[in-house]
């Protein structure tokens, strides 16, 4: 299956990276490389673009992708380096390649189009298929240790704060009962157990009744939230001054976090609010450029609904 997937925000991504020519370019979430291709696009002196993936497929995928990019850019010496890592090791991959400082980093914490789509991936609720939901298939665990070994409280705690599902209670227990007579192998045995702990009426409306649940296993099973956390940091501490982060989220932790970690990198004071002075030490490294997030236009809404809970915020280091 070709790995496809419709880059969401990106004009605006990209636009915000203000990228110039022979400057250097992160993506921590290389995935089908459109971000990356438009960032190359407009590499046309010595630039060099850095791409990290965790998933095997968007590595193959992206890095062809890349080299026609170049290839169409005619004399550019644009030079592209493509890693099979997590971004939260991005500090590490920039050391082993033997780079300081970088202008620009962008994140894009969707799931592709091609790990939701291809069915063996075990991402779906739409198909029968074992459940894995691994973004890096060299990992041992899966989305079937986490369903058949979790205790209730666990299952409960996981679905409510990573799916936000008011039937979350519930559903873990359906979970815990039907796994007391047998293992739950597939997605599709999955979704008959939530679908059962949900009131029909309610199934009859809004989206797939697993999707939330799904969205929470997977966010655990990945560690997205925990990676999110321990990166941003790090990330803008290996921007120059003038370069810029831009990252894009799909759930409201997601976005919670990147609007905090920004705040507290643009304003780390910890004094209290009736000190005459600042006390503590601590200096800014940056501002916000993005005060509210960039939202989707109309247009990318309607050829491209993945794209409707994306977000999109921007740091800029000083």
């Amino acid at each position: 299956m070709d790995f496809v997937h419709k880059s969401v925000l990106l004009e605006e991504t990209v636009g915000g990276l203000s990228v110039h020519r022979d400057g250097i370019y992160v993506d921590g979430t290389l995935g089908g490389g459109g971000h990356s291709s438009e960032v190359c696009r407009r590499l046309l002196g010595t630039g060099r673009l850095i791409g990290i993936d965790q998933d095997d497929a968007a590595i193959k995928a992206a890095s062809e992708r890349l080299q026609r990019v170049i290839q169409e850019c005619g004399e550019s010496r644009t030079e592209v380096t493509v890693v099979r890592d997590n971004f939260v090791r991005l500090p590490e991959v920039l050391d082993r390649l033997e780079v300081d400082l970088v202008d620009g980093i962008m994140l894009d914490l969707g799931v592709s189009s091609h790990q939701l789509d291809n069915a063996e991936r075990g991402f779906t609720y739409r198909e029968d298929v074992p459940l894995d939901m691994r973004m890096d298939r060299r990992s041992e665990r899966t989305a079937r240790d986490i369903v058949n070994e979790y205790s209730e409280d666990q299952l409960y705690r996981m679905i409510r704060d990573y799916g936000e599902d008011k039937f979350a209670k519930n559903i873990a227990k359906h979970i815990v009962m039907n796994r007391g007579k047998k293992p739950i192998e597939t997605t599709g045995e999955l979704v008959e157990i939530i679908k059962a702990a949900i009131p029909m009426k309610v199934r009859a409306v809004g989206g797939h009744p697993a999707k939330k649940t799904f969205q929470a296993i997977r966010i655990e099973l990945n560690r997205e939230l925990e990676v999110l956390t321990d990166s941003i940091d790090r990330m803008i501490d290996r921007l120059k001054p003038g370069g810029r982060l831009c990252i894009i989220t799909f759930h409201s932790l997601e976005d919670r976090i990147v609007k905090v970690k920004f705040r507290n990198n643009e304003n780390p004071c910890t004094c209290p609010p009736n000190f005459p002075a600042c006390v503590c030490g601590k200096v800014s490294k940056g501002k916000v450029i993005t005060r509210k997030p960039i939202l989707p236009g109309e247009e990318e809404l309607e050829t491209n609904p993945r794209s409707q809970s994306a977000k999109l915020r921007i740091f800029e280091r000083s």
